[in-house]
């Protein structure tokens, strides 16, 4: 194919599939949108067609990847310490389905709802990609009709996202989460979820973090004092919430001009979101008239602050008995824009500069987010129960895929070992490959990790490489001689030191080293 024969049909397809998705966006007809995707189709097939020949790319869809097994064994022991941290609390697991059907995820994520996957309507079914884990539990909650539950679920979630892949913002992607479900006195499981998101992130030895912590309460209180409707407190929210990203200026243009705020208004909320520090400044709110007053109104919404701060105030005093408050800051400018919270909030950032990673195009390095996130979401349960039953809960969700990104990086050019393998069998002539594989029953049998090469006569130097080049730290070795005395040469691979052990010790010995 000519090369302007080429670009004039990758013009025509890019122009094509523009056109499906308009027409997907604007729910035309089902009849139109196919006959539209047929011709889609044909153009692929003609830029795929070259003397007879199928041409295409070998790659992942935008926003995923693979991962080898340096990448793996990574993610493998950062799962490892926070399952271990979920478990150490009393947590139990479940698992639900990776779609759901179409109305349980619609109308829980505010304006993120747009980047929910939809799928084809399947034997009559709408369906889409979960976007969370945390609408799911509530879900599940509602349907088998659970009052109390601590529970984990590590599974994978979607969404249909920019993607910034070095930045860990993938289109599939893993969440951590915990939740505690059931009533309870006041921000006891909430100072819970705050202690494992300590533990976690000391455990994985990321550097300094911090964690901000606030009310959707208190924040509802704070937009009706400065004037703000209570039909726009929603879409206010979800403006303040991209305060971590945004200055202050670029956030007080879209309060005003696309979230219909006045002047007056934006200005008195930059007042207040501008506050940070801890009970000091909950105490000085707490003393704010036209915040907690009592006045006509807004009676509703200062009642609600009042009890906001009532609960941080709470919050923080059990903070400073599990002595990690001084790693935990009370931030009126955090927000967290989905639609179900409905008291406590809460974000997890690292302060060290050394966690700053690439950008995608090769720019200077940033910041890589929020590492977690969660709070309170005491309605969200009800919404799925016949009668309307409520639910309290409160969770956490570890960012896996940023703290991923941040331990990648930081072990390139390092050697990471991707086995778990204890013991190299190897034979120091040929013809013993018999021998080998008894030595290697016995291991397999009394549950220690243990390997052998696959040739029947392989040389000695090459499997004492392979032992070095995996790791392997020890290497169980046989000839003629051990076997006549039955003994086995057991040889220590980093300091080539080799001790001659009974036949009938070698798994004791093994198990101990």
């Amino acid at each position: 194919m000519a090369d302007t024969d080429r670009a004039k049909l990758e013009a025509a397809l890019k122009a094509q599939g523009e056109l499906v998705r308009r027409l997907k966006a604007e729910k035309s007809s089902k009849e139109k949108v196919d006959a539209e995707v047929s011709k889609l189709l044909s153009l692929k097939e003609k830029l795929g067609l070259d003397d007879g020949k199928q041409k295409f790319v070998l790659k992942t869809p935008k926003g995923t990847r693979d991962y080898g097994p340096k990448q793996m064994a990574i993610r493998e022991r950062v799962f490892g310490i926070i399952v271990e941290a979920f478990k150490r609390h009393g947590a139990e697991t479940i698992d639900t389905p990776v779609f759901e059907l179409k109305e349980t995820l619609t109308g829980k994520y505010g304006e993120d709802s747009k980047l929910i996957y939809d799928l084809e309507d399947q034997g009559g079914e709408l369906l889409a990609l979960r976007y969370d884990l945390t609408v799911p539990f509530a879900r599940y909650l509602a349907m088998n009709k659970i009052s109390n539950c601590k529970r984990y679920h590590i599974a994978k979630v979607y969404r249909r996202d920019n993607p910034a892949m070095t930045r860990g913002r993938y289109r599939e992607f893993y969440q951590c989460d915990f939740d505690i479900a059931g009533v309870y006195d006041a921000m006891i499981p909430d100072a819970e979820c705050l202690k494992i998101v300590h533990e976690i992130l000391t455990g994985l030895q990321l550097g300094d973090f911090l964690i901000k912590v606030n009310d959707r309460r208190l924040l509802d209180g704070v937009f009706a004092a400065c004037g703000v409707p209570s039909d726009k407190f929603r879409a206010t929210c979800s403006a303040v919430d991209k305060l971590d990203k945004l200055p202050w200026e670029a956030v007080h243009e879209e309060l005003v001009g696309e979230k219909g705020l006045t002047q007056e208004m934006a200005n008195s909320i930059a007042e207040y979101v501008c506050l940070h520090g801890g009970r000091d400044v909950i105490a000085r709110l707490q003393a704010d008239e036209r915040l907690v007053g009592n006045s006509g109104e807004m009676q509703d919404e200062q009642k609600s602050a009042r009890a906001g701060l009532a609960d941080l105030d709470l919050l923080f005093k059990y903070l400073e008995i599990m002595d990690i408050s001084t790693q935990v800051q009370f931030d009126l400018s955090l927000a967290r824009g989905l639609d179900y919270y409905t008291g406590a909030i809460f974000e997890a950032t690292l302060l060290a500069p050394e966690n700053a990673v690439r950008q995608d195009d090769g720019s200077a390095p940033s910041g890589v987010g929020s590492v977690a996130g969660g709070g309170r979401y005491d309605g969200l349960v009800g919404m799925f129960d016949a009668k309307g039953r409520r639910v309290p809960c409160v969770g956490v969700s570890i960012g896996i895929e940023r703290i991923f990104s941040i331990l990648e990086q930081r072990s390139e050019g390092q050697s990471v070992r991707t086995t778990e393998t204890q013991v190299l069998v190897a034979s120091a002539q040929k013809g013993l490959f018999d021998e080998r594989l008894r030595l290697l029953k016995e291991l397999w049998a009394a549950g220690i990790k243990a390997e052998t090469s696959y040739r029947i006569s392989p040389k000695l130097l090459s499997q004492l490489q392979q032992a070095e080049q995996s790791g392997i730290p020890l290497v169980a070795l046989l000839g003629t001689e051990e076997l006549a005395a039955g003994t086995v040469r057991l040889r220590t691979v980093a300091t080539r030191q080799e001790v001659e052990i009974p036949r009938e010790k070698i798994v004791e010995v093994i198990s101990k080293s």
